[in-house]
């Protein structure tokens, strides 16, 4: 098994949709072909945007074009699943790139993995975290009326290739969520790690626990 972890840094949203799919697609080819491969799992953070999956709502980002504009955020219609989320600096981004049949994985299972490493992250800061029901991703108070969202997760998978990801409030700016429903709920709240904590958090501090969950769960 070739796992390779890469970190793209700040990069902006295009250029890294363009580089996850160059990958995506090699892998896809090779798989296909029966040549080696890499598995990827890639760690990023974006200037302010917004994606929105295929299964969203318009209605969903609150903005018109020249309020985004002013705001300096762009919106990105994509191919993964989930309604619409925030990209932006302080929040990490993770592109899993993987063959979820080199791995015994079917998709539910995969997600559930994902939501997994990041709850764990959390627990390593103190903060519990965990799931909510019919809502993927990962919350704090999840059953209650102060639930909020503390990582987003929306993924595609083709051929049981996976890309998109996860993206986890570090030191996000999260005033950039109230321009939104995200993920199309408009009756929960959204949270950071450095909201939670009372704290600036490293984001490489961050960025190496949780790869570190992920090869483990793997």
């Amino acid at each position: 098994m070739r796992l390779e972890i890469s970190d793209w840094r700040n990069v902006p949203y295009a250029e890294a949709w363009d580089r996850q799919t160059a990958c995506f697609d090699a892998l896809v080819h090779a798989k296909q072909v029966g040549e080696e491969y890499v598995n990827h799992i890639i760690l990023c953070e974006h200037p302010h945007v917004y994606t929105l999956g295929r299964s969203g709502k318009e209605g969903n980002m609150l903005l018109s074009e020249e309020q985004l504009s002013a705001v300096g955020a762009s919106l990105y219609h994509i191919d993964r699943g989930g309604d619409i989320t925030y990209h932006g600096p302080g929040q990490l981004v993770c592109y899993p790139i993987l063959n979820l049949e080199e791995f015994s994985l079917g998709l539910k299972e995969y997600v559930h993995l994902l939501e997994e490493a990041v709850i764990r992250v959390c627990a390593s800061y103190g903060i519990t975290a965990g799931r909510v029901e019919k809502a993927t991703g990962v919350w704090l108070d999840g059953n209650s009326p102060r639930a909020r969202k503390i990582c987003a997760i929306g993924v595609r998978s083709s051929h049981y290739v996976t890309m998109h990801g996860l993206a986890l409030n570090v030191n996000t700016d999260l005033c950039y969520f109230s321009y939104i429903n995200p993920c199309g709920f408009i009756d929960k709240g959204v949270t950071s790690l450095q909201k939670e904590l009372g704290k600036e958090v490293p984001i490489e501090e961050v960025k190496k626990r949780l790869c570190n969950e992920l090869k483990e769960l793997l």
